[in-house]
């Protein structure tokens, strides 16, 4: 069954056109923001709209099936982060130029480095966004 756009256009506006993930904004990435199966449906997730959520491609790529992953300090394997049921500012911070993601959380560490939320491309987009002025997004725009 496809996702309506409905639903879609629902999602999008709970997730305030920005990734999950790397908080990019849609205005701000190109291509279009992917809605993300955070169960993704190969390992039997749905199309429940509770199951969904913004996602740009690098991050959805790179998430892939990947529901857990090891955290880098604790070495144990975690939930990867839920967008929908976790408050993203618990999880994660902004480096101090604002280029970086830093995990506070096992959740939040195991997501950085599974997602590789601070791959080349992505920091050289966020210098670009600082320099502009585009970045970091503003405390009240992140859940």
């Amino acid at each position: 069954m496809a996702i309506s756009e409905q639903v879609r256009a629902r999602v999008r506006a709970q997730a305030q056109n920005r990734c999950g993930y790397c908080r990019s904004l849609q205005m701000y990435v190109l291509g279009i923001l992917e809605i993300d199966h955070i169960i993704p449906k190969a390992i039997g997730g749905t199309d429940e709209e509770e199951n969904l959520w913004l996602a740009c491609s690098l991050c959805n790529n790179y998430k892939g099936t990947q529901t857990d992953a090891l955290d880098p300090v604790t070495q144990k394997h975690v939930k990867l982060f839920n967008p929908r049921t976790q408050q993203w500012s618990q999880n994660f911070a902004w480096s101090e130029d604002a280029t970086e993601i830093i995990g506070l959380t096992d959740c939040g560490r195991a997501t950085v480095t599974t997602l590789q939320l601070n791959n080349h491309i992505a920091v050289t987009v966020r210098r670009q966004w600082v320099s502009a002025g585009w970045h970091p997004p503003t405390e009240s725009s992140i859940s």
